[in-house]
């Protein structure tokens, strides 16, 4: 299989619940060994999506394919290949969660491994305890663990991990870079988009059920603008009257220091950086836009959000 083979596709995916289109002709594929970043507000769509793709709802029109088979028709056999983590993960409370790790393993064909073992240790977590005494992070935790500790050649993750501190955000990080690095594929939904910015290679963000951009954080960057922070000899009022200069503030120093912060659309900024030099530049920073300032764009257009 080669990197362009994809394993994922998508096309023109539909779905109503009575008159409410949930879905809108939705397009996106994922490549092997790629990490895709599924984002959108609550009620976007991206569950219904994945629902889709699991076999568990039927589309209204369009297709979805995973490793080249329906996802409706497949269903079995897509899944004896794939790995799903749900947001909210609701397990047997009388098991300990070292049994439903193992059962969750034999369900796929698996068997518990050193790797099982290693990831136990990683996660922090007490296998001996019954699974009602766990917190929602604990049980975040067996469904993570069980799922890295599969064989799979596709992983789905919708909201992994919400219910987890921070520092068992990062163990999950790493762990699907691990299977990035073996070559596997995976779909990451998340609200929480420093996590998508670290991990994935491509995006796609999703709207009142329609796709609006897909592509990797850099094709989507000449989409917002850099933020700068500037400080020089020459006052710099003139400089917010320049082509591409964006949220010009002054910032006012006791020392009456000329110090301003500003945006610049990415076409302008060439042109920009040759003008400043004229203000004799004492220090300059500049933060290259994050998907967070991206994401607020398209959220901040004038249809608003559901």
């Amino acid at each position: 299989m080669t990197m362009s083979e994809k394993i994922l596709e998508i096309k023109n995916l539909q779905k109503k619940f009575g008159k409410f289109e949930a879905l809108k002709n939705i397009t996106f594929d994922i490549k092997k060994g790629e990490v895709f970043g599924f984002i959108g507000p609550n009620g976007a769509g991206k569950s219904t999506t994945i629902r889709i793709l699991l076999g568990i709802l039927h589309a209204n029109g369009g297709s979805a394919k995973i490793f080249g088979k329906d996802v409706w028709q497949s269903a079995v056999s897509i899944h004896k290949r794939l790995a799903y983590v749900p947001g909210d993960v609701y397990l047997w409370p009388n098991l300990t969660g070292g049994e439903i790790i193992d059962l969750f393993l034999k369900l796929n064909q698996q068997r518990h491994s050193a790797r099982t073992d290693e990831l136990i240790k990683q996660f922090d977590l007490d296998p001996t305890k019954k699974v009602r005494t766990y917190s929602k992070g604990n049980r975040q935790k067996v469904a993570l663990i069980a799922a890295f500790s599969t064989a799979a050649d596709f992983y789905i993750f919708d909201e992994p991990t919400s219910g987890l501190d921070p520092l068992m955000e990062e163990i999950f990080q790493k762990n699907v870079m691990h299977l990035k690095n073996e070559g596997k594929s995976i779909l990451l939904s998340s609200h929480i988009l420093s996590e998508v910015e670290k991990m994935c290679d491509r995006i796609g963000i999703i709207r009142q059920g329609k796709i609006i951009e897909t592509g990797s954080l850099d094709d989507m960057r000449h989409l917002t603008r850099t933020v700068f922070v500037l400080e020089t000899q020459k006052p710099l009022e003139s400089l917010s009257q320049l082509e591409g200069v964006y949220n010009f503030k002054p910032v006012l120093d006791k020392e009456g220091v000329n110090k301003a912060t500003f945006t610049v659309d990415s076409e302008n900024i060439n042109s920009v950086l040759e003008k400043l030099v004229a203000y004799k530049i004492i220090s300059i920073q500049s933060t290259p836009p994050t998907l967070e300032d991206l994401f607020m764009r398209y959220y901040n257009q004038k249809e608003g959000s559901r």
